[in-house]
Formats: structure tokens, C-alpha cells, sequence
């Protein structure tokens, strides 16, 4: 038993007087001759710092030795106050964790590896900044909050905010032409390529590095296409083969995220319901994803990170629908058009909004601009009017979205733009290469970048 009890708060002064642990001579005030283990006390199996009590001096506390963790060894390894130094070798076995608080800097002189998975297992409440390897995409990703997005690894300098129009009627060499605008300026568009065909009313899919165009009217016997070719948007030329769409159809609509891309509806021999999809990042035909919860042909497309919106067109009208890009199904209802829909309606979108313009409406013709917000159902609201009635094609970024082209019935070259975070008429852009409608339509850009 001994003899002397130190708690927090007793006394104790032992002065000019040295003691020895494992030594009967000590030379220091403190002396400890061989290994100090405790067992069963608490913070004896960890690393600890002292905390100020009473005259305690709070101090780093270093390790110099090379230590081994492992599962015989549980810790917690972990600092109360102040630092925690390890200048040997400290090796962590298989099967063992080390985990640690906040940290304000780290900085690793080897290589570093984040956590990983697959799109299912996501933590489904991640804090915001949270970062994982994506292994269905091979790339990584990161939660801001709302949604997981995926890390822009791709430079794309003087082309960020790009839009590329390819094709379009009459189907004729000069509706061939492929040309672009940048959205973030104003100007007339330049020369990008040409279509490999004679093609119109198409699909249009893209990431931030790849635009696709799928299916559309050819001037052949059949006229529908089932042809899925792509482009890389950051530099100018000719498209390339891809694959094939489910089934040939003209006049469907397109919408994508980072990595995937979807045509849905068109006409075959009558309004379709199908819900194509393709990984943009790789070349293959398109599989299936679900169906419409009404066909139709002349569809509009907009999309945030995990949203894609199927807006009016021919036998739907003024019905939305929607669906989430990270798992396949059929679409759900979502609202109605203020327009009344119709056909030829054009959408585009930032991560927040839908803007759907033009189109026939109830009438031959409408101005009418709508919008929606992805987060919540319900019916568009008006946005305001393009410079003239006419149907559209339409591409955007996160700020702008440029409105080209169309009938009035008459084709026109016109490009006009909006702001789409404010409500608000059109205006003037500049003019296509050419007059024209039913191009096919991508951006490197769009609302749906980010997300799966």
C-alpha cells in the first residue's frame, strides 16, 4: 500500500531530491532505466499530451523510436492537446486503423490514396467536400453538399463554354456544316466540321470533353437513323463512328450528365417511348434505361447533375417527366408546360434550372421562354420571349443560354441569348454559318456536368 496518494488537486513538492525507476543511482531529477508499459490504465495504451491543470505544462509529446500499430496494439494513437510528433518509422499492419481528427495541413511526400467504391456504395449523408474514387467511372468524385460531383481533371482552355450545332434541314450540303459559338461571348459562329451524313432532328449528348449526336431524319428511304457518332468539342473537325441507338428514330431529344448520356422518344413509325442510354466516355451501342410516361416525338431535353427533364413534344404535349441519371427506370410525371407544350420546344439548363423556349404551342408559333427548378415538381413559370416566334436549338453553361436557329416557318440564322438565372426577354448573340432548324445540339458546359 503506499503511503503517499497524488490526486489532482494534492500537494506535493518533492525539492532537490532525485528519483529512480530501475536504478538505485539516478542522475537526474527523473530517471527511468528500461521499457515504461502500462496496462489497463486509462490513455496508458495511446500517445498523450499533458493538459494545463494548476501549473501541468501542456507540451508536444514525441515518439523517436520506429513503432509497429497493429491489432494487438489498439491505441487509440491520437493526441489530447497540443502536438503529436512521430520522426521514426511507424508502420500500420493490415487490417488496422489509424484515425485522426481535423487536420489543417498534410502534406505527403509518397502517394496518397482516397477512399473508393462504386457509385451504390456512396456514404449516403457525407459531409460537403467529402472525396472518393468513383471505380465505375475511374475517376474522382467529390459531395458539395447536394449532390456527388465528379473532379474536372481536363484543361480545356479557350474552349470552356463551347456549343456545337451539327446538321440540320433543309438536309442539303449546307446543312452538313457543323459550327460553334463560344456562349460566354457574342459573335457570329465559325466552321467546326461536317456531319458523315445528310442528317437532322437528332439527339445531342455531351460531357465537358465529348459531344454526341444520335439518331435524326436521314434523306434515305427509311429516313430514320440509328447512328450515334461524337466529336471531341475542345478541338475542330469531322465526327466519328460510336455506335448505334436501340432502335432508328427521328426527331428525339437528348440530355446527359458527366458521364452518361440518354435519347429518349423520337418517331419510328409512330411516337416512341424509349429511353435510350450511353457511357460517353466510351464508344458502344446505346442500352436500354426505361420509357417515357407518354411517347412522343419532337421532345425537349434539360438536365442538372442527377435530373434529366423530358419536356412536351408531339402525343405529350404539355406533360414533363423525369428521371435520375444514377439508376435506370421509367420516367415520372413532373409538371406541365404554361406554353402548352407541343412541338419543337427546345431545352438547355444550368444545375439549377431548366429553360425550355419556342416551339408551336397551341398556336403555329410561340416567343414563350419557361423555366423550371430541378430540386422541386411542378408546373413551368414563364421566363419571358425570344427576339422572334420561331422554334430553336440550345445550348448553355452554367450562366448563359444561347437560343440558335429555327423556323418561323421560314428557317432563320439567328442565335439570341438569355441569362438564365434571371427571368427576362432574349437578345441578339449573333448569326450561324448558315439558315437552318433541327440541328443537333452539345456543350461542354451544360447544367449537367458535375454529377454521375
Amino acid at each position: 500500500m503506499p503511503s503517499i496518494r497524488i490526486g489532482l488537486s494534492t500537494q506535493f513538492n518533492l525539492e532537490n531530491e532525485q528519483v529512480g525507476i530501475g536504478t538505485t543511482n539516478p542522475t537526474e531529477f527523473l530517471e527511468v532505466i528500461g521499457n515504461i508499459k502500462a496496462e489497463g490504465a486509462a490513455g496508458g495504451s495511446g500517445v498523450s499530451t499533458f493538459r494545463e491543470y494548476q501549473g501541468f505544462h501542456q507540451s508536444e509529446q514525441g515518439i523517436a523510436n520506429n513503432i509497429v500499430i497493429d491489432n494487438a496494439k489498439s491505441g487509440p494513437f491520437s493526441s489530447l492537446s497540443a502536438d503529436l510528433v512521430i520522426s521514426g518509422e511507424t508502420t500500420i499492419s493490415s487490417g488496422s486503423t489509424v484515425e485522426i481528427g481535423k487536420t489543417k495541413t498534410l502534406t505527403i511526400t509518397d502517394k496518397f490514396a482516397v477512399p473508393f467504391g462504386d457509385t451504390n456504395s456512396r456514404d449516403g449523408t457525407p459531409e460537403a467536400g467529402t472525396t472518393r474514387f468513383n471505380q465505375d467511372f475511374g475517376t474522382l468524385e467529390f459531395f458539395d453538399g447536394n449532390n456527388w460531383k465528379t473532379v474536372n481533371s481536363y484543361a480545356r482552355g479557350n474552349a470552356a463554354g463551347r456549343a456545337v450545332f451539327g446538321g440540320g434541314n433543309p438536309m442539303s450540303s449546307t446543312n452538313q456544316v457543323i459550327d460553334f459559338v463560344n456562349i460566354t461571348t457574342l459573335g457570329n459562329a465559325q466552321n467546326f466540321g461536317e456531319m458523315y451524313a445528310l442528317r437532322r432532328s437528332g439527339s445531342g449528348m455531351s460531357s465537358s470533353i465529348r459531344g454526341l449526336f444520335g439518331g435524326g431524319a436521314s434523306p434515305g428511304p427509311s429516313s430514320n437513323d440509328d447512328t450515334i457518332d461524337y466529336i471531341t468539342i475542345a478541338s475542330a473537325g469531322n465526327p466519328i463512328d460510336f455506335g448505334n441507338l436501340s432502335t432508328a428514330r427521328r426527331n428525339p431529344t437528348g440530355a446527359s450528365s458527366s458521364t452518361r448520356g440518354l435519347t429518349a422518344g423520337g418517331y419510328v413509325s409512330a411516337a416512341n417511348d424509349t429511353i435510350d442510354y450511353v457511357e460517353i466516355a466510351t464508344l458502344g451501342n446505346a442500352l436500354d434505361f426505361g420509357n417515357l410516361v407518354q411517347a412522343s416525338y419532337y421532345p425537349s431535353g434539360a438536365a442538372s447533375p442527377t435530373r434529366a427533364i423530358f419536356a412536351g413534344g408531339l402525343d405529350a404535349y404539355s406533360l414533363m417527366s423525369f428521371v435520375s441519371f444514377a439508376s435506370k427506370g421509367n420516367s415520372t410525371e413532373f409538371g406541365d408546360m404554361v406554353s402548352g407544350g407541343g412541338e419543337l420546344s427546345q431545352g438547355c439548363s444550368s444545375s439549377i434550372r431548366g429553360i425550355f423556349t419556342g416551339g408551336s404551342g397551341s398556336s403555329p408559333y410561340t416567343k414563350t421562354i419557361e423555366y423550371v427548378t430541378f430540386s422541386s415538381l411542378g408546373n413551368s413559370i414563364y421566363f419571358g420571349e425570344l427576339t422572334q416566334a420561331r422554334v430553336t436549338f440550345n445550348a448553355s453553361t452554367q450562366v448563359r443560354a444561347v437560343l440558335a436557329g429555327g423556323a418561323t416557318p421560314a428557317n432563320v440564322n439567328t442565335i439570341d441569348y438569355i441569362t438564365i438565372s434571371s427571368a427576362g426577354n432574349a437578345q441578339d448573340f449573333g448569326d450561324l454559318t448558315r439558315e437552318t432548324t433541327g440541328a443537333c445540339t452539345v456543350s461542354d458546359s451544360h447544367g449537367g456536368l458535375g454529377g454521375f
